[in-house]
């Protein structure tokens, strides 16, 4: 608020000149303050360090809206003073304004400039009490609980709130500890008891989910030579034995399943054509049909579309189509199976049609061979001292195919495959001894067929091949492995026959996480009989499993070290035409 209406004029303080009277300044408006009741009360001039006057008179000075006005045009034009001290004289001094907080006690000390070396006044306590005892009630500000206890009483009341405070932060302390300290085991024993509810349901609960996954577990670790303890160090072992007695039952379930082709139906299209997708044969040549009755398995719009974009695979022909994808390090190709399986390879004049399979927990390749003829189980050159892999096996007897026959006894896991497991049969020639109850044989006859006999009935008298394994999969078109059994999630060799005579293969890679875990040999069966298969079994299995397509294996080893599989006593044989 500006304080002066003109600018000061110089003034001798000893001799003032007479100044005529102003008119009288309003009073500024007053919420619940009174007005005063005489001119001389509202011009009294504030005072600087001493205390305001007691009357009730004096009390009535006028509420000062943001700055009162002198009363007398002398006091307005009053110069401001550097130096000098303040006017001691009472007309000189004002009532502060009194707020939510107190005012200084002059006027002139809160419109004078900053001074140099004037001090500030050193006491604002007298001030504060003046200004609150001045002020109506409704503008009083109360001092709080804590404010109080210290001016009344600061030297007196202190020294025993400063002692209080560390105890009482102490008991906080403690408490929040014992609390803490509670809260963790309370979790801890939540965390318990929620893994041991855990525990106990994966162990016992008969949930088919939950009891499959377990029975897969228990006979995953079982079934090999080095992991037992899996199975062993965290499942009881009466729920061990109960699994292993089930697949021992489901072993001797098989005794006395033997394949007859007799009750097998044979699937016929009133179209004559085997490929479901096959619909028009409108502009095709005859060389064309028949190359996709022979691979019915293939996708008719996905290969033309291949051959579109591929037209070089065409230079020989249809029947002379030869397409490998199938490496390691191939991507494959973008024909389909009318199964939806990607192609890797397609060899039309050696009857060779390779597809990749995948599920949740596995990767694996089925090999479809047109010609049963052209298959045997050949030994290998040093059986009874130590084996040989299947590509050097397959190279010997000029093989375009290999994959696993006969298992071998690796004591320690440290066999060389050259110690037959069973009794095999190699182009005629026999070797070993039959292996125990349960236990099944696939015998190659010479009318070209697969035929599945207990291993315990006499070796049929046309058999040309033969070796010991188990279990069965599939007999004369239908599954013959329970659901429940043989579930261990293992890398898998199966060999089978469609009800056309095809010759179907099936490897599965396992034992490589981030890409094949393995598969079942329930899973196996219901792959091949998608593929119309009639007959088929399961094969030794684990790093035995391998296959080898024109020089090199197509499929990963279970033992990264061993990219060629373990040395093998014989393999299955697909000959060159």
């Amino acid at each position: 608020m500006k304080l002066f209406s003109s600018k000061p004029l110089c003034l001798d303080s000893q001799d003032p000149a007479p100044q005529s009277a102003p008119k009288q300044a309003s009073a500024p408006q007053q919420g619940a303050q009174p007005r005063p009741e005489s001119a001389q009360q509202r011009r009294a001039p504030q005072q600087g360090a001493q205390p305001r006057p007691a009357s009730a008179q004096q009390r009535r000075t006028p509420q000062q809206g943001a700055q009162p006005r002198p009363a007398s045009a002398q006091q307005r034009r009053t110069p401001q003073q550097g130096a000098q001290p303040r006017p001691a004289n009472a007309q000189q001094r004002r009532t502060p304004q009194q707020g939510a907080q107190p005012r200084p006690a002059s006027a002139q000390q809160r419109r004078t400039p900053q001074q140099g070396a004037q001090p500030r006044r050193e006491s604002v306590q007298p001030r504060r009490t003046a200004a609150q005892t001045a002020a109506p009630l409704d503008e009083l500000v109360f001092p709080t609980a804590e404010t109080a206890v210290h001016t009344a009483s600061p030297g007196k009341d202190r020294p025993q709130e400063a002692a209080t405070a560390p105890k009482q932060t102490k008991k906080r302390r403690k408490k929040k500890k014992k609390k803490s300290l509670a809260r963790r085991l309370v979790t801890l024993l939540v965390t318990l008891a929620v893994l041991a509810g855990l525990y106990l349901t994966a162990v016992y609960s008969n949930i088919p989910f939950i009891a499959k996954w377990r029975t897969a577990y228990i006979e995953t670790a079982m079934n090999t030579l080095n992991h037992k303890w899996l199975a062993t160090a965290f499942i009881p072992r009466s729920v061990i034995d109960e699994v292993m007695a089930n697949l021992e039952q489901a072993r001797e379930d098989q005794i006395g399943m033997n394949s007859e082709w007799d009750t097998l139906e044979t699937i016929h299209r009133t179209d004559g054509h085997r490929n479901s997708t096959l619909t028009d044969t409108t502009g095709m040549t005859q060389e064309e049909v028949d190359f996709f009755d022979t691979f019915w398995e293939i996708d008719v719009p996905s290969m033309l579309s291949y051959v579109d974009k591929n037209p070089t695979v065409l230079s020989r022909g249809w029947g002379n189509i030869d397409i490998n994808e199938a490496g390691l390090d191939d991507s494959g190709t973008s024909i389909r199976t009318v199964f939806d399986e990607q192609v890797l390879a397609i060899d039309a004049q050696q009857g060779v049609l390779i597809a990749r399979v995948k599920g949740g927990s596995y990767r694996g390749l089925i090999v479809i061979a047109k010609d049963p003829s052209r298959l045997s189980l050949q030994a290998a050159t040093s059986l009874g001292s130590y084996g040989q892999h299947a590509g050097v096996i397959a190279e010997a007897h000029n093989g375009i195919l290999a994959m696993t026959g006969s298992g071998f006894i690796d004591e320690g896991g440290v066999g060389n495959g050259g110690s037959l497991a069973g009794y095999c049969m190699c182009d005629g020639k026999a070797y070993g001894t039959h292996m125990g109850r349960g236990f099944k044989r696939l015998e190659l006859h010479a009318d070209d067929r697969i035929y599945i006999r207990d291993c315990s009935d006499p070796v049929s008298a046309d058999t040309t091949d033969a070796v010991e394994f188990s279990p069965a999969m599939i007999i004369d078109g239908k599954i013959v492995v329970p659901s429940n059994g043989f579930t261990d999630l293992q890398p898998r060799a199966c060999l089978g026959q469609s009800q056309y005579g095809e010759i179907i293969m099936l490897l599965v890679e396992g034992r490589l996480p981030g890409t094949s875990i393995g598969i079942s040999v329930p899973d196996c069966a219901e792959i091949m009989l998608k593929h119309d298969c009639a007959q088929a079994m399961n094969l030794d299995g684990g790093t035995s499993a391998m296959i080898w397509y024109k020089g090199e294996y197509i499929m990963r080893s279970s033992n990264p070290a061993l990219s060629a599989g373990r040395p093998l006593p014989n393999a299955f044989v697909y000959a060159k035409k």
